[in-house]
């Protein structure tokens, strides 16, 4: 079997850190936004496009890789990606204009489903299914990584400086992508067909694997909604906020790291229907908390939208990868889609909600959006799932 060619760990290591540069990658303006609204003149969403930008080239590539994955050995698609990535990240670095750097975003978004998906794909197509949900814990934790090192990163290790935290984060990207080209062994080409295989119009069709996607989609909606307007939140009267002190809030996502790997046993013990209504039922008190007019009320709030959302995060991709008998490669950049789509929609639709009523607005859109993910748990306890 191709992971225990070169040694489990080692592979395991080399998957993680590549997953959290990626992912790292991301999100690196968005603790930074308040400044990025100062330097080039830019309103709270127009600033915020550095970060949305990227998802939506995350979800415009997705199916492409996805195709790719199944068909092709994944190293040379991880080789290109990692350089391309990193180029529009050094080029991010020297953005003359806030339309410049929302360019080089976008276009390094279509490039990171390279270092995601197709990892995903090989992982699922790699482990038995016995050690699956597991494995997709941990690269859910890898995930949780990333996104917290992409607010640490600028707002503190950098001191807010979004233009050198670029420049590293091509760095951290190139050498992990080495590092994963050393350790995954060669792919022979994907059969172009086989009777297991699932077409997206397959996999959106049916109830099985739709339902890991609304799932994903109603969290992630939320959860970027959340930590992108808690930046202006934070910075704004009565807490006045500074840059590094709002990036201390990202520590919240240390509970995704620890919840990863353990949601996978979560759900063999109570099942997945268990497992996502927990988890959306915690998301949606979340909101509640968030509310509260206290830096504690917001901390803890904070606290709870990531139990929640990785709850829901690690549960969904772990009960999809378990179900497909092919056609993991689609599957799993389906499933990236979808998630960033969720992300890019929240992120957006909480734009609105924040000119329309501030941070209320934003909690409000939140909360209908989780009716999703509660109603998918909800059906799967039906089914006895």
């Amino acid at each position: 079997m191709p992971w225990a060619k070169r040694g489990a760990a080692g592979l395991q290591a080399a998957v993680f850190a590549l997953v959290a540069s990626a992912i790292t990658s991301v999100y690196m303006t968005q603790p930074t936004l308040p400044l990025l609204s100062r330097e080039f003149g830019a309103s709270a969403p127009q600033a915020s496009m550095t970060v949305s930008m990227v998802i939506l080239g995350v979800c415009l590539a997705s199916l492409p890789f996805g195709v790719l994955a199944d068909r092709w050995p994944v190293k040379p698609i991880i080789g290109l990606g990692g350089v391309l990535v990193a180029a529009c990240l050094v080029a991010g670095a020297m953005s003359p204009s806030l339309g410049f750097l929302v360019g080089a975003r976008f276009v390094q978004g279509l490039f990171v489903p390279a270092l995601t998906s197709c990892l995903a794909a090989y992982l699922a197509r790699s482990l038995p299914p016995q050690r699956l949900g597991v494995a997709m814990g941990a690269y859910v934790s890898a995930t949780v990584v990333g996104g917290l090192s992409s607010r640490l990163l600028p707002g503190i290790v950098l001191g807010g400086d979004w233009r050198l935290s670029l420049a590293a984060g091509a760095g951290l990207v190139l050498v992990f992508t080495l590092a994963a080209l050393f350790w995954l062994p060669a792919e022979s080409p994907r059969p172009r067909r086989r009777p297991s295989d699932l077409s997206y119009k397959g996999l959106l069709t049916a109830w099985p694997t739709l339902a890991p996607y609304l799932a994903t989609f109603g969290s992630m909606f939320a959860f970027g909604g959340v930590f992108n307007y808690v930046t202006y939140h934070l910075a704004a009267p009565p807490y006045l906020a500074s840059t590094a002190f709002i990036s201390l809030m990202y520590l919240t996502y240390l509970i995704g790291v620890i919840e990863g790997p353990l949601v996978g046993r979560l759900v063999r013990r109570i099942g997945a229907g268990p497992t996502l209504t927990l988890g959306a039922l915690a998301f949606m008190a979340s909101q509640a908390v968030c509310l509260l007019p206290s830096l504690t009320g917001v901390v803890l709030g904070l606290c709870l939208v990531c139990a929640g959302h990785f709850i829901i995060h690690a549960g969904s991709q772990g009960m999809l990868n378990t179900r497909l008998a092919g056609s993991q490669g689609r599957a799993n950049s389906l499933y990236v889609l979808v998630y960033y789509l969720g992300g890019w929609a929240g992120i957006t639709a909480a734009g609105q909600g924040w000119l329309w009523a501030g941070w209320t607005g934003v909690i409000v859109f939140n909360l209908v959006v989780l009716l999703l993910p509660l109603m998918v748990g909800l059906v799967e306890i039906k089914k006895g799932a």
